[in-house]
């Protein structure tokens, strides 16, 4: 252990600890903008200065080890001067536009300048333009408004395993760039949004797509049908202030349909259909004895990884689509007839917790007849901006139920958000397709599944069937898993991956908190909400029921085929 004080208070911590983590161990705050724990700690942006008696310089926290009774001082008029000072340089070079900026609420860059009060810039402006980039792409990036944090490039490589970002030359002449200079579009981008939510400005941020659904709203002859995730009602009121306990999906609700959308449905009835499909596809998949493990397919995020990267696997992919394409399709093919026969158009608008999703909508073999299914994706922050453009006060709307015949859900339908929830969902109903009966709950119970590994495993009784199952979150640990499935080091016959820490909770697509990671705290209100519901696995859903006695017949069927399935082989990437 090593003895030290900062800001006069005695510090004991373990040799090697940075000054910036022995501060936190203290209760101290420093301010900090390039560095992220654990995978960005370079010392790039030279906010977290810090002045250490004996020392003429001032050190960067992030970087500089804590050593026997070192003196450190975070909060001298020098230091706050060196970084107002350092701030000024990085504004210098970024572009600020923070009126029409997508980030301009939750842009880090933007708050540690105003805490420092770093206005009146003595250096030349350097701004340059936004650069050319794919606008059609769900990601964008403006390099006028990168500060050279290199946290995109670590998260990408570090926890997604896609490595996407790179940089190239020194000092003041250093850009990030896409690696080996591709055009992003080839450069095995997954979607995920983890570059987005890790961005500390607007550098990087999501296609925004609120003028398509405005658009649409105005226009009398379309007719207007939002569904909305099981992961958007644990981080919706982030956004527009409303604590937790406020932010209930009832209000939830209620607040879309004041944004004027005709239908308001819930995601969860399309995870509720994907079980049904799903489930009964792997009691099938056993059945014929195909190549294990059977892979979920619900997080385009984790298919473009697997086409991409790891394409020998993809052959296992569930056929089944993603929740919210299967609604998607449901809602077009069973409400078209009536919306003509009133003169109107269907147009469709999911709301989630994802970018991959924007990019899903559009692949042209995910649609069952003619357009594409899903007319436009908005994330969770575009929805609570359009709250907010809309002055909504969400916090005095009653709560609202989902309409029918497509808004009633089961818990297991619900769990779909997080890690695990895929999973076990779908062991819940494969027990009953199997069995005839439904298990206890806690025989399929897959919340053990944590970011904090690289997988998590059992193996389960599933009505005389032995199953072993694999659960993975982020990328890193999804190809950490299938090196392992390559190498004959281990077998499952059923695996769930979700492209995001967390799962859809901790999505590309959610409130954006700085150096703040939610999906646990957003986890438990999905759990909470299973939990609390009266049904809990997917083949109680009578609105399920109905939707095969009336329109699809069976699991698997030849409707089933059209509407609900797809081949990921055959996908635009």
């Amino acid at each position: 252990m090593v003895r030290l004080t900062i800001d006069g208070t005695p510090v004991s911590v373990p040799e090697g600890t940075t000054i910036l983590n022995a501060a936190r161990e203290a209760g101290i705050t420093i301010p900090t903008l390039c560095e992220l724990k654990g995978l960005n700690e370079i010392g790039a942006c030279r906010v977290c200065v810090v002045k250490v008696e004996g020392e003429d310089r001032f050190p960067a926290s992030c970087t500089t080890p804590v050593a026997e009774g070192m003196e450190v001082r975070t909060n001298t008029p020098e230091v706050v001067t060196a970084r107002r000072s350092n701030v000024k340089m990085i504004l210098s070079e970024h572009r600020s536009e923070c009126t029409s900026c997508l980030r301009a609420d939750t842009c880090a860059l933007q708050q540690i300048s105003r805490d420092l009060g770093a206005w009146n810039l003595p250096f030349p402006s350097n701004q340059t333009k936004a650069g050319d980039w794919d606008h059609d792409f769900p990601l964008r990036r403006d390099s006028s408004k990168c500060i050279k944090c290199m946290r995109c490039v670590s998260v990408c490589e570090k926890n997604q395993h896609c490595a996407v970002w790179d940089f190239t030359g020194t000092g003041p002449h250093m850009k990030v760039t896409v690696r080996e200079g591709l055009p992003i579009a080839d450069a095995g981008c997954s979607l995920c949004g983890q570059c987005i939510t890790h961005c500390p400005t607007g550098a990087l941020t999501a296609r925004a797509d609120i003028h398509r659904v405005m658009e649409a709203l105005m226009d009398p002859t379309v007719e207007t049908v939002v569904q909305i995730a099981p992961a958007v009602r644990t981080s919706w009121g982030e956004g527009v202030g409303l604590d937790r306990t406020l932010a209930t999906q009832g209000r939830m609700a209620a607040a879309a349909r004041r944004l004027g959308f005709d239908r308001v449905f819930d995601t969860d009835f399309g995870a509720d259909l994907t079980i049904m499909e799903e489930a009964s596809e792997f009691v099938e998949y056993v059945k014929a004895g195909k190549k294990r493990p059977m892979f979920t397919s619900c997080c385009p995020g984790w298919v473009r990884f697997a086409l991409q990267h790891y394409p020998d696997f993809a052959p296992q992919l569930s056929t089944s689509k993603s929740p919210h394409q299967m609604l998607g399709a449901t809602i077009k093919n069973t409400l078209r007839e009536q919306a003509e026969a009133e003169g109107r158009k269907l147009f469709t608008i999911s709301i989630m917790p994802c970018v991959a999703k924007k990019y899903e909508a559009g692949v042209p073999q995910l649609s069952t007849e003619g357009g594409t299914d899903v007319d436009a994706v908005l994330t969770v922050r575009e929805f609570d901006r359009m709250l907010r453009m809309f002055s909504i006060d969400c916090a005095s709307l009653p709560e609202e139920g989902f309409d029918h015949p497509l808004g009633t859900s089961t818990g297991a339908g619900t769990i779909f958000g997080r890690t695990g929830g895929v999973m076990e969902a779908a062991l819940r109903t494969a027990a009953y397709l199997i069995t005839g009966t439904t298990l206890p709950i806690e025989a399929t119970d897959c919340t053990a599944a944590t970011p904090e590994e690289p997988w998590t495993s059992k193996t389960l009784d599933v009505g005389g069937m032995e199953v072993r199952i694999a659960i993975a979150s982020g990328l890193e640990n999804a190809s950490k898993l299938l090196d392992a499935l390559a190498a004959d080091e281990v077998e499952f016959d059923f695996v769930e991956v979700m492209a995001c820490p967390g799962g859809c909770v901790g999505g590309g697509g959610q409130p954006i908190a700085f150096n703040q990671e939610l999906a646990k705290e957003r986890a438990a209100v999905l759990n909470a909400l299973d939990g609390a519901d009266v049904l809990r696995m997917s083949h109680e859903n009578p609105d399920v029921q109905k939707l095969y006695a009336d329109w699809i017949g069976e699991p698997l069927s030849p409707t089933a085929e059209a509407w609900l399935h797809t081949d990921q082989l055959a996908w635009d990437i």
